[in-house]
């Protein structure tokens, strides 16, 4: 039986009540909008304009947390961290150059931690993937050498990479080549095969030459182009962060679930990776906050009287190009059903043959990847901190609240709602009540609409 709340001698069930603030809720927001724009409409433009930049960053949080929550259905509070990590791998590549930064954070041991973490995954991924299909046809050993030189060779490369940091554009020039070829190869085939769809052997190679040829170019074109170290940096620093995801998920998570089976115990387990991680931030690096690299779009435009950075309209295009891209693999391809049956129901899924293991590790992967980047573009746009990564959970997660938890379509919009109520928010106030406004935010939601704008169906 729900309970009765009376307004204005009127009984209300809860229900009743939630509607009836929410459509309060709207018109008093609506009108405070409206008045602000009458009293200043450059103004207005110009917190519309943070809002978005900002809810963009938010927006990349929440769908990276919506994922892996509605996969797994823990908190995982190492995702916070994974943002923490993402911006200070930018700096950590960077510092060797001279004008970034006051110290060189090259540090030996961290590169042979990570290099060690990415043999490791890759290893365990080359047998999950390989080895159990080719163990009737190839001798044990022989699939053990082939696993320890794969494994080897990625762990010896990440470590290469990792000490000469000044040499990226040059290191993974091969690597983005590589990248390229095949993703111009898979476009191309799929395109190929809507014309033709018995495609013969000829044009099929033709193909493979022709994104090889392309993705050769592409390689050529990095090695030669030093600015291109910092973008690529982006993409390595979100490489390494969903690869320690996916080791942590694998070493540790994996486990506990095994002999727990309590979210309560997963919680505890990942606050404790949070807070090992924030404290080997600050040995590394020192609380000092530090600016990362300059990007490109740091010149202000005018619109409207208003300012806007070209690098914030871009990180605005990562988000929406990020949801659009994550949607389509939910929803065309055998992973992204995969991943839905796992949230619908793990145990059935195992039951039908999922290897629920390897595609909840795609999941941290994807998920940890989305936080890092999400960290990187917060830092090109303020600056970096060691704790940064618990507020950027938290951010994350109101967002998740506000636009239904489990729902990938609330997870952008709670994003940019937040990034909008934050911003309004403090017209007539100081800066630092932000995050109080976020917070009151999140306590109305829990309060009346705890299943968000956009409920998981």
């Amino acid at each position: 039986m729900f309970r009765h709340w009376v307004v204005g001698g009127r009984s209300f069930s809860l229900p009743q009540l939630s509607q009836f603030l929410a459509v309060l809720l709207a018109v008093v927001v609506a009108g405070y909008v409206g008045w602000k724009i009458s009293e200043s409409s450059t103004q207005a433009l110009q917190f519309t304009f943070n809002g978005l930049s900002v809810g963009a960053v938010y927006a990349l949080l929440a769908i990276g947390f919506t994922l892996v929550y509605s996969t797994v259905w823990f908190f995982d509070m190492y995702y916070g961290a994974a943002a923490a990590v993402g911006a200070y791998g930018v700096f950590y590549f960077h510092s060797q150059s001279g004008g970034y930064a006051t110290f060189d954070a090259n540090n030996l041991y961290v590169n042979i931690i990570l290099a060690a973490i990415v043999a490791g995954v890759v290893a365990w991924s080359f047998r999950e993937a390989f080895v159990s299909h080719l163990r009737e046809r190839v001798h044990p050993i022989v699939l053990r050498v082939i696993e320890g030189g794969v494994a080897g060779g990625a762990g010896v490369y990440v470590g290469f990479l990792l000490t000469y940091t000044e040499q990226l554009n040059i290191i993974f020039s091969p690597v983005v080549g590589v990248l390229t070829a095949l993703v111009a190869g898979w476009v191309g085939y799929q395109l190929y095969r809507q014309v033709a769809p018995r495609a013969g052997a000829v044009p099929v190679l033709l193909l493979a030459a022709l994104a090889g040829v392309l993705g050769a170019y592409c390689g050529l074109l990095v090695s030669r182009e030093p600015g291109a170290s910092l973008y690529l940096s982006w993409g390595v620093s979100c490489l390494l962060t969903g690869t320690v995801s996916v080791a942590l998920y694998r070493g540790l998570y994996v486990r506990i679930r095994q002999q727990a089976r309590s979210p309560l115990i997963m919680l505890v387990a990942s606050l404790g990776i949070l807070l090992a991680v924030i404290a080997l931030l600050t040995i590394l690096f020192q609380a000092t906050a530090r600016p990362l690299p300059e990007a490109f779009g740091s010149q202000p435009w005018s619109i409207g009287g208003a300012s806007i950075k070209g690098f914030n309209v871009f990180t605005v295009g990562v988000s929406v190009a990020g949801f659009a891209g994550l949607l389509l693999l939910l929803k065309r391809t055998a992973f992204g059903k995969a991943v839905r049956a796992i949230g619908d129901d793990e145990e059935v899924s195992k039951v039908v043959g999922i290897n629920t293991t390897v595609i909840i590790a795609g999941v941290f992967f994807i998920g940890a990847a989305f936080a890092a980047m999400a960290g990187i573009l917060s830092g090109h746009d303020t600056a970096i901190q060691t704790r940064m990564g618990l507020l950027l959970l938290l951010k994350g997660w109101i967002a998740s609240v506000v636009g239904g938890m489990g729902n990938i379509y609330g997870a952008i919009v709670g994003g940019f709602t937040l990034g909008l109520v934050e911003q309004f928010g403090i017209w007539d106030l100081a800066g630092e009540w932000k995050d109080a406004i976020s917070f009151i935010l999140l306590i109305l939601f829990l309060s009346f609409w705890p299943k968000g704008m956009l409920p998981r169906k």
